[in-house]
């Protein structure tokens, strides 16, 4: 079988650099660990599949069409059930499968909304002139108005947005202090002492999905 031929849609403008959706970067590094090649676009979300980014098409042998999935974590399924990459989390025992899914879940359904927080509501102006720098300025105007409402709504519905500037810097703090302590218990664990030596979030010698979770998170929050 020949390698297929995947675009991810970001949706963000920019080239040659990380964005700030943590999912869109966590899909680049799982494609990187499965050693496939890509290509980026810009896309937008109402041309997804399911409405948001990341997304990708997906041409293989014998395609008519390329296949369009949407959702990170459904990708990465997709291609581990098309035998395009390897399942990293198959050799995981019960309680390491817990683990790992415990970290993605304090990252992508706590730490998200906080940066969510901090990007629409603390730092508007930045997040809207970024995130919709292709659109000509009145219609950024509109538009980020109209993201910043949905946003603010779904932050409110979801708990984060009813929290104070103190209570989310805490709990934000918090969150990052428990993923350092489970990197430096890892880097521990693999035991080599050198500085520059690769080590992975539950210590073992291979990168899980965890990994490719807190590395878009890392990324896309520097």
């Amino acid at each position: 079988m020949s390698s297929p031929t995947i675009t991810i849609f970001r949706g963000f403008p920019v080239t040659k650099a990380y964005v700030w959706s943590p999912f869109v970067t966590k899909l680049e590094a799982r494609l990187r660990f499965a050693g496939l090649n890509y290509k980026t676009e810009q896309g937008a979300p109402p041309k997804g599949p399911r409405g948001k980014i990341p997304y990708i098409s997906l041409s293989k042998d014998g395609d008519t069409a390329p296949e369009m999935v949407s959702d990170s974590a459904m990708i990465s399924e997709k291609l581990v059930d098309d035998g395009l990459a390897e399942d990293l989390n198959g050799k995981l025992t019960p309680v390491e499968k817990a683990q790992d899914a415990a970290i993605r879940a304090l990252l992508e359904e706590k730490l998200y909304f906080y940066q969510i927080y901090e990007r629409w509501e603390q730092n508007y102006y930045t997040m809207r002139d970024g995130a919709l720098a292709a659109l000509p300025l009145p219609i950024r105007i509109l538009v980020g108005q109209l993201g910043y409402r949905k946003v603010s709504s779904t932050l409110y519905g979801q708990g984060t947005g009813r929290l104070t500037p103190e209570e989310l810097t805490k709990y934000k703090t918090e969150a990052w202090e428990n993923v350092n302590a489970l990197l430096t218990a890892s880097s521990r664990k693999r035991g080599t002492g050198a500085e520059d030596d690769m080590f992975f979030v539950l210590g073992g010698s291979k990168p899980t999905e965890a990994d490719t979770t807190l590395f878009g998170f890392v990324a896309s929050g520097l």
